[in-house]
């Protein structure tokens, strides 16, 4: 009998590299200040006692943390099409990340913070002998008023790209 030819195998995907011009992008430089504050924020909570609401501003940062590095590592590698539903809206799932979850969860969290730290604010006297939080609190706070303020700004880019009827990313 004659020799049937294999199957043929699944299609060949391009070789991954980067998106530069993504990277040189105004989102794509914000994306990169997002993750630096975002990790500013929560590295300085968890590395301290932290109890109550401070739990909440935890898993708020590290969740928009995890999901903005998601965003940015698809966006990077230029492969957002393969997120099913979400990869032909790409711009739009951007924007709503920015504005509802970034800005939204990063200014609650400042809230708590800047709350707990005005709490605090006695044990910065002189004198003051035991442990104080005042200031990893205030530093949470104040990375996190910045990472909101780049959320707000990156979403308003994507949203003014959206009025002009493009619908990239870059």
């Amino acid at each position: 009998p004659p020799a049937v030819p294999p199957p043929p195998g699944p299609p060949a995907r391009g070789s991954l590299s980067l998106h530069r011009a993504y990277l040189r992008s105004p989102l794509g430089l914000l994306r990169l200040g997002h993750l630096v504050m975002g990790a500013a924020f929560w590295v300085t909570v968890a590395a301290h006692k932290y109890e109550g609401a401070a739990h909440f501003a935890l898993f708020a940062a590290v969740l928009v943390w995890l999901l903005t590095l998601a965003l940015f590592g698809l966006s990077l590698l230029g492969r957002w099409a393969l997120v099913p539903w979400l990869g032909s809206r790409w711009l739009l799932t951007n924007m709503v990340h920015d504005l509802a979850l970034g800005v939204g969860l990063y200014t609650a969290a400042t809230g708590i913070m800047g709350y707990k730290a005005g709490r605090k604010s006695y044990c910065n006297l002189p004198g003051y002998s035991q442990h104080c939080l005042y200031g990893a609190y205030l530093s949470a706070s104040i990375c996190g008023a910045i990472a909101a303020c780049l959320y707000l700004f990156s979403g308003l880019y994507c949203l003014s790209r959206r009025c002009r009827d493009q619908r990239d990313i870059i």
